[in-house]
């Protein structure tokens, strides 16, 4: 599915019937899956999309291959990749090789399959979103990204969810689990 509300192919629109003013929160590329915020709040677009206010994004990779101890280490220090055409050195990483492949729903279309190649499965939380920033580091250290999911923001995950499934969550909970409960305060009193 797209992460817009037009065009063509399956779209955020084809889920809800959204308000006009409801936007996502950052983008998933057309090959990843999983966690999207939809807000109509432009101060919580600000908070999450400006590097300033760094938050956790958690992140099932699977990857071609078996991550070696000093490729899982690259990976937590920030690695060299590119940005923009120029070289750009992420920031530390939490990185963890899974012991064996979470639960998620079958992918539509699946990723390849080879019988010759192992792949594994990592767990990657980053405080900062590059385009295709998750892709470009395991690429970076040796190991494509084969299938890539958001699972979380913060403490906002897609725990216990399906595939297209829409939770209305309320301004407070939400500001709560990303951590922003100063920036709500400071928003309702500038409302007083």
């Amino acid at each position: 599915m797209l992460t817009q509300f037009s065009g063509d192919g399956l779209t955020l629109a084809s889920l809800k019937d959204f308000p006009k003013e409801v936007y996502p929160v950052g983008r998933l590329d057309k090959d990843s899956e999983g966690l999207l915020l939809l807000t109509d709040d432009k101060g919580l677009n600000h908070q999450l999309l400006n590097p300033r206010f760094a938050h956790q994004r958690t992140y099932f990779v699977q990857v071609e291959g078996v991550p070696t101890p000093q490729a899982l280490a690259q990976l937590q220090a920030g690695v060299r990749i590119q940005v923009d055409g120029k070289p750009y050195h992420t920031k530390p990483a939490l990185v963890k090789l899974l012991e064996q492949a979470p639960i998620l729903p079958d992918r539509d279309p699946p990723i390849r399959y080879r019988a010759a190649i192992p792949d594994s499965w990592l767990t990657l939380t980053l405080i900062e979103g590059k385009n295709r920033q998750v892709r470009k580091m395991t690429a970076a250290v040796g190991f494509p990204t084969l299938r890539l999911v958001r699972y979380s923001m913060e403490k906002i995950s897609i725990e216990g969810m399906v595939v297209g499934e829409v939770r209305e969550l309320s301004q407070e909970l939400v500001f709560r689990a990303l951590g922003l409960t100063g920036f709500a305060n400071a928003k309702t009193n500038r409302r007083s």
